[in-house]
């Protein structure tokens, strides 16, 4: 097997808890068992609470675990620690790293999760990002509607005037300005992304005027740091060079009883990866052997 993909990439990962870092082990045992030429990348898990941690990644090999608190004077906020987690991991990331990919903690990896390796494949161009779309609108842009004063407040802060760009919501089909899935995407290290996220993300969540007026409901609240990442990767990096991957990726078990049917997938063994939430939903999608016994002993419930 050819390693260099492996060397070149970082998996990445964050828990606060005993009960975080045992899902963190299922989501890197997934990616060792099911992951083929990237099974043996390499993994750095950022721990917000060291004191709690278990100790229950020690013994995978390949797998590096870094403290995390965020910077003094950083005002607490949803997500926070995911976005510097990301800048953390840009800035740790040698020359020799060109690909970063970010795994939420209810993430499973069920097929080789190829598209995240943003070198060029064939019949695939190289990319410096890779992420899915929304899974539905929630709080995003309609492309034809004019931006609403949260959309705007972004913009004028990341100094975008236009965006020419759109994508289409999976679950629900909405046609709006950039707007991404953020359970599990990859970035090139080189491209400054995830400093860039940081920085425009913390002056964000501290300016206190967007806070009280666009950005003062909670919802608002839990998706600035997708929203913001989203209009950064359409303004900062090259349209052409972002991998918009298809529904294999990051696909949303916890939606599957309110999609299209023919959007609902029929087994989970024909996903790439996939993402659950608060439970698996075990009577909602058909999961065939041996990939069944497998999660049978990790996520019994």
């Amino acid at each position: 097997m050819d390693e260099k993909p492996n060397n070149e990439m970082r998996f990445l990962l964050m828990f606060r808890s005993e009960v975080g870092e045992q899902l963190a082990r299922t989501v890197i045992e997934s990616l060792r068992t099911f992951g083929g030429p990237l099974r043996d990348s390499a993994v750095w898990a950022f721990v917000l609470d060291a004191d709690r941690a278990s100790h229950a990644l020690h013994g995978i090999e390949g797998v590096r675990s870094f403290p995390l608190a965020l910077e003094e004077g950083c005002p607490p906020y949803p997500f926070a620690e995911k976005v510097y987690a990301c800048a953390r991991a840009e800035e740790m990331a040698g020359p020799d790293v060109r690909c970063l990919v970010w795994l939420s903690l209810d993430c499973l990896i069920v097929n080789p999760p190829v598209l995240f390796d943003l070198g060029p494949a064939p019949g695939v161009a190289p990319a410096d990002a890779a992420f899915r779309p929304v899974h539905h609108q929630n709080v995003g842009s309609p492309a034809n509607e004019p931006l609403d004063d949260f959309w705007r407040g972004i913009y004028r802060a990341l100094g975008v005037d236009e965006m020419p760009y759109t994508v289409e919501s999976f679950a629900d089909a909405q046609i709006m300005r950039p707007y991404f899935n953020t359970h599990c995407f990859a970035f090139n290290p080189a491209t400054g992304l995830g400093q860039a996220w940081w920085k425009h993300f913390k002056a964000m969540a501290s300016d206190q005027a967007f806070q009280a007026g666009p950005c003062r409901d909670e919802l608002y609240q839990i998706f600035l740091h997708q929203a913001t990442l989203s209009t950064l990767v359409a303004k900062q990096l090259d349209w052409d060079r972002v991998r918009l991957l298809p529904p294999e990726y990051n696909y949303p078990l916890n939606l599957l009883g309110k999609m299209p049917s023919d959007r609902r997938a029929l087994t989970l063994n024909s996903l790439v990866n996939a993402v659950y939430e608060d439970a698996f939903p075990w009577t909602e999608i058909e999961v065939q052997e041996p990939l069944r016994s497998w999660l049978r002993e990790r996520l019994p419930n």
